[in-house]
């Protein structure tokens, strides 16, 4: 067998390959490569995916169709490890009351009776970080996944790098404000550690970057020409007609950091990667392979143009829509040509192990405390990491505005309204607690309580809004009824099905009719079934008349067994709880 080793990797491509496959498929995953791409030369991008879950995927990018397929594997162990692929999700009772809910040495702490958070969780410096005005409750950090605030907070330990302790952190934190940042999967610990050390760095510098509109030094075109694979990559993007900036984002050689922009003059749009790495050349490699990453070239066309609104560009929600898809904006000062800092020809390169201790060095020289959990009951070391103040991806005041948790008190009574028959003034009531708890009307029903609805019912579409369409029905309050389900056409007829948005259609017009009174309903009768069906008209009649106002909803058991791609879900996480019980060492 070829053996192709590549910078930054402690073990060949293909050993790499055939382990990790095996390793999946010993563990009970039908991992399948659902789709590649290959827009340019030297740019591999892959979309794996469990056969039998597909809601577990990741993506893999490569300067070659191995080194792609590795990098996906790799990232599939680190989100598998690290149970990422189930953070937005609800287990259900039984896990939530079993023997351990996320790892078998999570502890517990029991929520006090005045609320504060008891003693045992964070260190004197996270306490001081997540909650300065002490105003952070006890039950604010109960986590979504179990949802059980009679077994408490459920923190997960870490060990402070500094020295060598172990600090319980909350798991509800580490969901809220980390999600997928600093997580990382390898060969070997040093290597999977450099990798997860340098996505901290990347989107630190990067967040850094933009918020302040720096202007960076441009890369030399000699210091390029070492990476042969990289200039035909751009020349290919360039010749598509796609103009390629590559700067130096180590702000002064201090951080091991590239920025690849890619400006798109057919719509007047441009596109910032980033990617960090001890070794200059694997940096570079990345941040080109990033910019590509699941994207043909004719899927360029979705970035925002550069502005001079400094201000818009620096505020955390635009930072926040960089991490997710960076589709954020940019400032034009970005691309001056006077830049901010002397470009750096910087190496920070060593054998794995020596470049761990050059980036902690460079944690240490800025006062950031550095946490690691290690995790290797797959066989598979993995890591993830946590740098308070430098890898959240939220604001700690997350935790009281926009907790992942803060719906959970509805999860019972929500599921149970499509059979429920409760007074006309409890459906009202309901609608007004939505109001009164500050729930964004915007929310999608299925995120706030954690579900894996699947998209072949309503569930899967209705947000908050629209909830409160159908709870002004059932209440009798049709003039409400009319106003959210005209907010619901409005915000959500791009993502509904034919069928869906017929029916809204329809009830709109009945409850508009509703409204005249001195016309006779039984006149439009036969007009209305000819314009929307037979099904539609009988549907949303009995949502008026107040008998079936939940269209599309199923009823929810507490096991969740009305949605397979729930219990497809709830199965994958059996085979990772089985693989703890067995290797927790």
């Amino acid at each position: 067998m070829t053996q192709t080793y590549i910078p930054g990797k402690d073990a060949a491509l293909e050993v790499s390959i055939a382990r990790f496959q095996q390793k999946l498929q010993d563990l009970g995953f039908n991992i399948e490569e659902a789709s590649w791409l290959n827009p340019v030369p030297h740019v591999w991008s892959v979309h794996i995916r469990d056969r039998d879950c597909p809601l577990c995927f990741t993506n893999g990018k490569g300067a070659s169709k191995k080194a792609a397929l590795a990098s996906a594997l790799g990232e599939y162990f680190e989100r598998l490890s690290t149970n990422y692929f189930f953070a937005d999700f609800w287990l259900g009772q039984q896990i939530a009351n079993g023997d351990f809910v996320h790892y078998p040495d999570e502890k517990w702490f029991p929520l006090p009776d005045d609320d504060r958070l008891p003693d045992g969780i964070l260190d004197s410096r996270l306490r001081q970080f997540y909650d300065p005005e002490n105003e952070v409750s006890a039950s604010d950090l109960v986590d979504l996944q179990s949802g059980n605030a009679a077994r408490g907070i459920c923190a997960l330990p870490f060990t402070r790098q500094s020295d060598r302790q172990t600090v319980y952190i909350p798991m509800n934190i580490i969901g809220n404000l980390y999600v997928s940042n600093g997580m990382s999967a390898g060969n070997t610990a040093n290597e999977a550690r450099v990798q997860g050390l340098s996505e901290v760095f990347e989107r630190h510098i990067k967040n850094r970057i933009i918020a302040e509109s720096i202007s960076l030094p441009t890369i030399p075109q000699e210091v390029i020409n070492r990476y042969p694979g990289v200039v035909e990559a751009i020349a290919t993007l360039e010749a598509e007609g796609f103009p390629i900036f590559s700067y130096d984002a180590s702000l002064g050689g201090k951080y091991p950091v590239i920025c690849v922009v890619l400006f798109n003059p057919e719509n007047g749009t441009c596109f910032a990667s980033f990617g960090a790495h001890p070794d200059f050349g694997v940096a570079l490699e990345r941040t080109v392979t990033e910019l590509l990453q699941g994207r043909g070239l004719k899927d360029l066309d979705v970035f925002t143009p550069p502005t001079f609104d400094d201000e818009e560009v620096a505020e955390h929600a635009n930072l926040e829509t960089h991490f997710i898809d960076s589709s954020g904006l940019i400032s034009w000062d970005m691309f001056k040509d006077d830049a901010d800092y002397a470009f750096a020809d910087w190496s920070f390169k060593g054998s794995t192990e020596e470049e761990f201790a050059t980036l902690m060095a460079i944690f240490k020289s800025e006062d950031q405390e550095v946490y690691i959990a290690d995790y290797e009951h797959l066989d598979v070391y993995a890591c993830r990491i946590i740098v308070p103040g430098m890898s959240d991806i939220y604001p700690a005041e997350d935790l009281l505005l926009a907790n992942n948790s803060m719906g959970a008190y509805l999860r019972d009574t929500l599921l149970s309204l499509p059979e429920s028959r409760w007074e006309q003034a409890d459906y009202l009531s309901l609608l007004e607690q939505l109001d009164e708890d500050g729930h964004d009307d915007f929310t999608r029903v299925r995120e706030l309580l954690g579900l894996a609805t699947g998209k072949d019912n309503g569930w899967y579409t209705l947000r908050i809004g629209e909830l409160k369409s159908m709870l002004a029905l059932a209440g009798g309050d049709l003039q409400q009824a009319l106003i959210w389900t005209e907010w619901t056409m409005e915000f959500n007829q791009s993502i509904f099905s034919a069928e869906r948005a017929n029916y809204y259609r329809c009830l709109q017009t009945l409850l508009l009719l509703s409204q005249e009174e001195e016309r006779d309903p039984q006149q439009y009768y036969g007009a209305f079934v000819r314009m929307y069906g037979q099904s539609a008209v009988d549907a949303a009649s009995a949502a008026i008349s107040g008998e079936a106002p939940f269209y599309g909803l199923q009823n929810v058991d507490s096991d969740l067994k009305a949605f397979p791609a729930h219990q497809s879900l709830l199965a994958a996480y059996e085979k990772l709880q089985v693989a703890k019980r067995r290797h927790w060492k």
